[in-house]
């Protein structure tokens, strides 16, 4: 069975194309954003039941730990199709950081027969939990992407003003988290510690709630929602990247760019260990000092392979394919044994 996506409809704006998925079949769902993310995820799933009933795949492949990605691992076992988790045993052992993706995770794991774990100490979070799937080793497909679509670094970066990259979207940020972000931006821009520029989220309300926040702030220049190929451009252009995203913070470490990270917790620890980010969480004072410190010291860090070397998506798919195979023969009827056998080299 040749393979198909299933577009969730959340954020119609972003273009397969641009993320190499142009080629395939897909099925586009209408399940446009909710504010309330368990509601979104039973959204999904009550959209996608039916498609999967009917279709009745061998597998359903999800990756992450987002609403789409619960709502369709739930839909799988109401359908009666194995599930395959992609990014499993992420903990950052606390479910309100990151909310909710840390329960998500947690719950897709749950539900897969096949677990594919970026690094070993994913896999021994899963292994402490006891799931009952099969646990594997891989890398994550997220860094096969991005040493595939990052372009060279720029031969000359660290002249003038440092720049600063700027993305925020998590939840736990939303209300108190945003404006005290937003304080620690605006006095970065305006003492000219560096240059920011802030990419926004393909999220409209969230858009809209960081222009309100940084009105009248003309030192930070804004960036529409950009794909894949562009984030990774800007990252390298950049002297130092500031973010709550999880993928970016393998993504920094595989490019060799130093990340702020703005949580308290990580569910990568990595790269933490080989000093490619730094929790900074949101206290303007605490963003602020580790801005001027991270400037003036090295600019960039060595890379690091902690999260992948670029073949996960190749060892994912050969684990899927000696699966499926051994799915189907274990479907076969067994051989009588009254019958002769073949035995020895043919």
């Amino acid at each position: 069975m040749a393979p198909s996506l299933i577009f969730s409809g959340q954020h119609p704006a972003l273009d397969p194309e641009s993320y190499g998925l142009g080629a395939f079949d897909a099925v586009r769902l209408d399940c446009p954003g909710q504010k309330n993310p368990h509601a979104y995820v039973a959204m999904v799933s009550e959209a996608l039941l039916g498609p999967l009933t009917r279709a009745q795949p061998e597998l359903v492949i999800v990756q992450g730990d987002t609403s789409t990605a619960l709502g369709a691992a739930l839909a799988a076992r109401l359908a009666g199709i194995p599930v395959a988790h992609v990014e499993a045993g992420l903990r950052s052992h606390d479910l309100r950081n990151p909310w909710p993706e840390e329960e998500f995770r947690v719950a897709i794991d749950r539900e897969a027969q096949l677990l594919f774990a970026p690094t070993e100490l994913n896999a021994a979070n899963l292994r402490r939990e006891r799931v009952r799937g099969q646990i594997h080793v891989t890398g994550n497909s997220g860094i096969d992407a991005a040493l595939a679509a990052a372009p060279a670094a720029p031969a000359a970066l660290f002249g003038g003003i440092p720049r600063l990259l700027v993305t925020c979207h998590r939840r736990e940020n939303w209300n108190d988290g945003l404006g005290r972000i937003a304080a620690a931006l605006k006095r970065i821009a305006s003492e000219e510690i560096a240059q920011v520029e802030l990419i926004l989220h393909p999220n409209p309300s969230l858009c809209s709630r960081l222009g309100e926040l940084l009105a009248g702030c003309d030192a930070i220049a804004f960036r529409q929602p950009c794909g894949h190929s562009e984030t990774l451009s800007a990252m390298l252009e950049c002297d130092l990247v500031l973010s709550d995203s999880g993928g970016l913070q393998e993504e920094a470490a595989a490019l060799g760019v130093p990340l702020l990270v703005l949580r308290e917790r990580t569910e990568r620890p990595e790269a933490i260990a080989c000093g490619s980010i730094e929790l900074v969480g949101t206290d303007p004072e605490r963003i602020v000092d580790a801005v001027r410190r991270r400037l003036s010291g090295n600019r960039r860090t060595a890379p690091t392979l902690a999260f992948g070397d670029g073949r996960a998506g190749e060892r994912i798919a050969a684990i899927v394919k000696a699966w499926l195979r051994e799915k189907e023969e274990s479907a076969l009827p067994s051989i009588p044994s009254t019958c002769p056998r073949q035995v020895g080299n043919w």
